[in-house]
């Protein structure tokens, strides 16, 4: 289907869930910023820029200083920001984007040659609400400057996806699925940690800071960092976590496999197999009404299973989750909402008004606790970590016994394991979008 009537019926569904929240928060209007960008310290260089996420959820258009008025019952108004500057490319959007945007129906648009025209298109709108990161200009038209309440009544509702983001987050996948096919044939044909970086963006097609986040690849023992992004000189992995996805149209997605050799270690083999195993099942589990921590313990239960099978562990699965074994195998949650963000807001709200819903304390990286509920996407990431630190307490303590020690300090040269997929929840059966693009 054509983007522009999935990005119409998004648009007007966007609005109408801004009606209640501004209603719900005795606000009148609406004014978003698409922010300005980070220019570091002492210097006059800008980081790459992000727009504010609130933003992007309501129009797709790129760049600086653009701001949105949103007020019930009306049309949009857009103030493109658009100044006349010989230092960057000027271009009207027909040319960016190859035509007139498929969005573009949707706003009053103003052009604005700069920064002051943007805000007088704003003006001074009565009981409104500002949010972004320009907030000296937002103070001279008296808005409410991010306000919470009003925020995480967004935030809640950003994670049901329109069937336009939901297209968009598939899209992004495609590109993240060519990335990892590129990735995984540099790392079978011996390639350095940065050589594989570089074939994963050339597969996407993209600069680096286009990727939807640093990538992560770690051959061997760096396996066990879980964010590992030094990418240097490390090569003929016999283990790789290659852990990143692409961006369109600012929607990003979070991909992760863990590629072993020919020559890799074969107990460390059967332990990607066990793990490929698990998480598909775990996949498979997503489902409405289930609440996510159940599913992350029961990740853990699954986790315990396989290092009791591997002879990692020498206890049951529910004595190794209960007594915190598992814990140090798998540090993380198992997953997160994804969208406009890699890590998408409104993960820890229990409901629209903003109350905080805390993970409990067996499981404290736990990075959602909502329910699941049709229209989410989330990823399912489990782990499986040789990490020394997290080790430690239990080599020299009272439950030494119960682990291999001679068989972990095998298997941590391998660093270890994540496999990651990006699940659409829907009425009945989940659908998996990453393994509709990357089967393995």
């Amino acid at each position: 289907m054509e983007l522009k009537p999935l990005f119409l019926a998004h648009l007007k569904e966007r609005l109408a869930y801004a009606e209640k929240a501004l209603a719900a928060n005795a606000f009148d209007a609406l004014v978003i910023s698409s922010g300005a960008a980070y220019t570091h310290f002492a210097d006059d260089q800008d980081a790459p820029f992000r727009p504010t996420p609130h933003f992007r959820h309501y129009c797709p258009l790129t760049g600086p200083h653009h701001a949105l008025l949103i007020r019930p019952g009306q049309k949009p108004l857009l103030a493109r920001y658009a100044p006349e500057d010989f230092w960057y490319e000027q271009l009207s959007l027909e040319a960016i984007w190859g035509g007139t945007p498929f969005w573009v129906e949707g706003f009053q648009v103003v052009e604005c040659a700069s920064l002051d025209a943007v805000w007088e298109a704003v003006g001074k709108p009565a009981r409104a609400a500002y949010i972004g990161n320009e907030t000296e200009r937002a103070a001279t038209a008296e808005l409410d400057i991010n306000p919470v309440k009003l925020t995480a009544y967004l935030d809640w509702g950003r994670a049901y996806k329109s069937e336009y983001e939901i297209r968009n987050l598939e899209d992004a996948t495609v590109l993240g699925a060519k990335g990892h096919i590129a990735g995984r044939e540099a790392f079978l044909a011996g390639g350095s940690e940065l050589e594989i970086h570089q074939a994963f963006a050339k597969g996407v097609g993209c600069l680096d800071h286009e990727l939807a986040f640093g990538s992560i690849v770690a051959l061997n023992e760096k396996g066990a960092t879980l964010h590992y992004e030094n990418k240097r000189h490390n090569k003929n992995g016999a283990t790789m976590i290659l852990d990143c996805g692409a961006r369109v149209r600012d929607y990003a997605s979070d991909i992760t496999r863990t590629i072993t050799a020919p020559t890799c270690d074969a107990r460390f083999k059967a332990l990607v197999a066990g793990m490929e195993k698990l998480q598909l099942e775990l996949c498979a589990a997503v489902k409405k009404n289930l609440p996510f921590g159940q599913l992350h313990h029961q990740a853990h239960l699954k986790v315990a299973a396989l290092l009791q099978e591997s002879g990692i562990m020498n206890v049951s699965a529910e004595e190794c989750v209960t007594k915190g074994f598992s814990r140090a195998f798998l540090p993380h949650g198992l997953g997160h909402h994804l969208g406009i963000q890699v890590h998408d807001v409104g993960g820890k709200l229990a409901g629209p008004d903003g109350t905080f819903q805390a993970p409990p304390p067996e499981y404290p990286n736990l990075r959602t606790t909502r329910t699941l509920e049709p229209r989410q996407i989330v990823t399912i990431e489990p782990g499986l970590y040789f990490i020394p630190m997290l080790l430690r307490p239990f080599r020299e303590g009272e439950h030494a016994s119960h682990f291999n020690w001679t068989l972990i300090d095998e298997l941590s040269a391998f660093g270890g394991i994540r496999i990651e997929d990006d699940i659409l929840v829907t009425e009945g059966e989940p659908r998996n979008l990453t393994r509709e693009h990357l089967a393995k």
